[in-house]
């Protein structure tokens, strides 16, 4: 399948899911994020949820992070030119969620994508080879190309592979890991 068919798919896929349901799998996953061999690395951004798009909640990740006492770093966007900046989240970083329903800083402490080792990425889909599929506007594959290249780059995903993505590309960057609430997914 091409990629604006399976974002249509799985956009119509997560609109059916009960708020119980997206609950009970968020828990589920980030459960399953436990199990991953990540608990060295210091620096870990994470996405917070868009929830009138039926997105992961994330805030079951976020406390595993602090109770881990991780550095939490979370991304403001800049739509005029489709990049984000990274501020670390801490007790007194100022929230507000902006018009597209995103939860961002509003200031705080900036670290460069270089600090960054581990990446949470939310996505639509992704298949069998680590490739996946956002909205479409590119933000983490650039993001990804300024972090280090070892960075380690974890999609969380409601549903199960797909097997394959047919208009991949250059700039298309993979993940190595994928955590549903069935199973973990590494990729070479």
């Amino acid at each position: 399948m091409l990629k604006k068919d399976i974002r249509i798919a799985y956009k119509k896929k997560r609109e059916q899911l009960s708020d119980a349901e997206i609950e009970e799998k968020s828990l589920t996953i980030a459960n399953q994020v436990l199990e991953l061999s990540i608990w060295d690395y210091s620096f870990f951004h994470l996405f917070l949820s868009i929830q009138h798009l039926k997105e992961i909640n994330t805030e079951f990740i976020l406390h595993i992070l602090s109770g881990k006492d991780k550095n939490i770093v979370v991304a403001k966007t800049d739509f005029s030119n489709l990049a984000m900046k990274h501020f670390l989240l801490t007790d007194s970083t100022p929230l507000k969620i902006n018009k597209y329903g995103i939860p961002e800083p509003t200031d705080g402490i900036e670290i460069s994508d270089q600090q960054i080792q581990v990446v949470f990425i939310p996505l639509l889909a992704f298949d069998e080879k680590g490739n996946r599929i956002g909205y479409g506007k590119g933000f983490y594959d650039r993001f990804l190309n300024e972090c280090k290249k070892d960075v380690v780059k974890i999609g969380l995903s409601f549903f199960e592979a797909i097997e394959h993505i047919e208009d991949t590309n250059a700039n298309d960057i993979p993940l190595d890991y994928c955590v549903t609430p069935e199973k973990v997914y590494q990729f070479s």
